[in-house]
Formats: C-alpha cells, sequence, structure tokens
C-alpha cells in the first residue's frame, strides 16, 4: 500500500500532469458548456439565447408531459389536421402546405420534437419526411400509432442492406418486446445533449494516457530503471504498485471529467427526463432504456475503454524508451476512427470500426448493430465491454512482463 501510495503521488506531483488535467478540464468545460452558450429558441417576437431560452423551452414543456396513447396521437394528429381547414392559418411554399401565424406558435412551436417523433413512426425506413405529413395521414381507422412502429421495426429488420440472420433478427424482436408501452413523454434537453456528446470525452482519455506514458518508460529515459530492477521488490512488488497506481489515477481523472462534463448540460437543463424511455428520442429505438439507464450503459463501455487504453499505454511504455514513442503509437488507436465513416451496419469493415476506441464512446443505440458467433447474438454495447475487459486482461499482465524483462543498458 505504501508503494502504491508512493506511485500514485509520483504520477500526481508531475508538473506535467498538473498542466494536463488542468488543460482538459478546461476543455471539456468548454466543450460541454458550449451547447449551454449556444442554445436558441424562438417565439412571435424572436429568439432567446442561452439560459433564458432553456427556461423559456422548458416551460413550454409542462403541458407536454403526457402518455403517448393511441388516443392522444389520434387526438394530436386531428388537431394538426383540422388547422389546416382555416386558410388563413396556411402557407404554400411551392412544394408543400404548413401552418403559419397563431396556429403555428400556439399548436407547433412547443410540440416540434413530439410531432417529429409521432411522425417518424408512419415514415418508411430511410425516410424523413419530418410532421408535414402527418396532415396526409388516415385517421379513419385510429392513429394505430403502436402497430404502426411494430411495423417499422419489423421492416428495418427485413431491410437487405441490414443483411441480419434469423439470430439477430430474433434477438432484437425480443429486446424490443422488453420496451414498456405506452411511452410516457416530457422534457428531457439535458440527457438528449449528453447521449450526443460521449465522443467528447476521448479529451479527457486521452489526457489520461498522456500522464500514464511515462510510468515505464519515463524510468528508462531517466536512467532509473537500473536501480529499480536490481532492487528487492523492483520486478514484484514496485511494478504492481506502478500498474495499480496507473489504474488508481486514470480513474479518478477521468471520474472528475465526467463529473464536468455532465454537471455543466445538467446544471443548466436539469436533470429532468432521466426516467423516460429513450423512445422518445427515436421511436424505433429497440433498449428498453430510460435515459439514465441509457447513459449509464454507454458509461460503462466507456469506462472499459479506458481501463484497457491504460493497459495499452502501460504495455507500451514498458517497451518504449520514451513516452512520446508511446504517444506517437497511441494517438492514431485513439483517434483515427474519427476519420472513418461507417457505411453501414454490417460487413467486416463497418463492424470493426465500432468496436475501436472513437466510436466504442458512441453509443449507436438505434441503429440495430449485433454481432453473431455461432448462434450466440451480441449487441453492440454487450460487444463492446467483453472486448475492451478481455483487452484490459492481457495488456495488463504484458505490461507487468515488459518491464520484468526489460534489459537496462
Amino acid at each position: 500500500m505504501m508503494l502504491i501510495k508512493y506511485e500514485f503521488l509520483k504520477i500526481l506531483r508531475k508538473k506535467s500532469t498538473i498542466i494536463v488535467m488542468a488543460v482538459n478540464l478546461l476543455l471539456t468545460a468548454f466543450l460541454f458548456g458550449l451547447p449551454i452558450l449556444q442554445y436558441q429558441t424562438y417565439h412571435q417576437d424572436g429568439v432567446i439565447k442561452g439560459l433564458e431560452g432553456i427556461a423559456y423551452d422548458k416551460k413550454q414543456y409542462e403541458d407536454l408531459s403526457v402518455t403517448i396513447t393511441d388516443e392522444y396521437v389520434e387526438k394530436t394528429i386531428t388537431e394538426y389536421q383540422n388547422l389546416f381547414e382555416n386558410p388563413d392559418h396556411v402557407g404554400f411554399d411551392g412544394n408543400e402546405k404548413f401552418l403559419i401565424g397563431d396556429a403555428y406558435w400556439n399548436f407547433v412551436a412547443p410540440r416540434e420534437n413530439l410531432l417529429g417523433m409521432i411522425a417518424s413512426v408512419y415514415d418508411s425506413p430511410g425516410e424523413t419526411s419530418g410532421f408535414n405529413k402527418l396532415p396526409e395521414l388516415d385517421m379513419t381507422d385510429g392513429a394505430k400509432f403502436y402497430p404502426a412502429r411494430n411495423e417499422k421495426i419489423e421492416s428495418l429488420l427485413n431491410t437487405p442492406s441490414r443483411d441480419l440472420s434469423d439470430e439477430q433478427k430474433a434477438y432484437w424482436r425480443n429486446l424490443n418486446s422488453k420496451v414498456e408501452t405506452p411511452l410516457q413523454y416530457g422534457y428531457h434537453e439535458g440527457f438528449k445533449i449528453i447521449m450526443s456528446s460521449f465522443e467528447l470525452l476521448m479529451f479527457a482519455l486521452l489526457a489520461v494516457c498522456i500522464v500514464i506514458a511515462p510510468v515505464f518508460s519515463g524510468e528508462y529515459q531517466a536512467g532509473t530503471d537500473a536501480v529499480i530492477l536490481s532492487g528487492k521488490y523492483g520486478k514484484t512488488k514496485l511494478v504492481t504498485a506502478k500498474i495499480i497506481s496507473s489504474l488508481l489515477f486514470g480513474v479518478l481523472a477521468f471520474t472528475l471529467h465526467i463529473l464536468v462534463a455532465f454537471g455543466l448540460p445538467l446544471a443548466a437543463f436539469g436533470i429532468d427526463g432521466w426516467n423516460l424511455p429513450i423512445q422518445i428520442a427515436g421511436a424505433t429505438i429497440p433498449y428498453p432504456f430510460t435515459f439514465l439507464q441509457a447513459t449509464l450503459a454507454n458509461l460503462g463501455v466507456i469506462y472499459l475503454v479506458l481501463i484497457a487504453m491504460i493497459g495499452l499505454t502501460l504495455f507500451l511504455s514498458a517497451k518504449m524508451k520514451s513516452p512520446y514513442l508511446v504517444l506517437i503509437v497511441l494517438v492514431p488507436v485513439l483517434f483515427l476512427p474519427l476519420f472513418l465513416s461507417p457505411n453501414g451496419t454490417t460487413g467486416a469493415y463497418n463492424l470493426t470500426l465500432f468496436l475501436l476506441p472513437y466510436r466504442s464512446t458512441m453509443p449507436e443505440i438505434g441503429k440495430y448493430i449485433s454481432y453473431q458467433i455461432g448462434g450466440m447474438v451480441f449487441d453492440v454495447f454487450s460487444i463492446r465491454a467483453i472486448l475492451y475487459a478481455a483487452l484490459t486482461i492481457m495488456m495488463l499482465p504484458l505490461a507487468r512482463l515488459g518491464f520484468q524483462k526489460h534489459q537496462v543498458a
């Protein structure tokens, strides 16, 4: 324990550690604070920005915390369609009709996200017509919202380009069957921003790796490796202490970044929506999660990525004579996927890309990405968790062995 404490303080007290962590905390605060600074909404008198705009939108949602039953959907669509019967409420841009004036500001504006979500259920896969499609819907036999949702999910599963096996389709049908309906709708802007910003945490992950890079290679560079490896506990307790202290520092430093990253949007937008189903952000999402559950599930995967990357950094540090060489290898591993885009959800290229560190920070929660090994099917959360846990188990012993086997010059 004394060795772990010493090695932890050795990492913590370095000027480079303080500088890297301070700069990255400021960067994290800026990136996750940007949606607050840039936030704007509109009302009849113009634009409202920042915290004032957030407060205005939040108040608009007070009447929209509703249970989305088939009856509610039918009533909402019918009200929307009836507004088009008054010519004074209707505008035309040469392609489509839309509501204007008080009809828009009083009915559509507060419900844009809700109407868009409802309308998306009636779109064909790949179609995004928006809520302007709603006037065309036939409500004679009712809205049939949830049957339409299930039909769309079936269409998605049977899309030829997805090339899903029968086992994969069965997996997604079973997962979707656990989604509780009718859905509850309400304000969820804070969690919506968090869910769309996870990849920005890669900078925090890189900062941790920069700090950890000299743990072994720094000893080589300073020439202290000969003293350490010839000592009584140099190849046993001390190397273990270095690994544990690195993991401890990495997890604590990353958690501090999480508190800043999540704290800012949740402080500005509120924690409202934590218990609402993720489907209100995308009606065909198959995971039976609330916003909080989805956030924690993805955060759990990111922590596994973090620990695996610490393991990889320690392994490289044990094998290379300079921390800079470690980073030359590590930075492309972390950020190369930033410049690569998937062209689908199947095939070796896409399935590999979804597992690389940068892409693994993204929830990809509505894409039906699955991996089949024999008769077993895994969703993207599960396979990422398994992969990075396995990588950790492999890298940490290799890092230990690499330092123990190091030949002193």
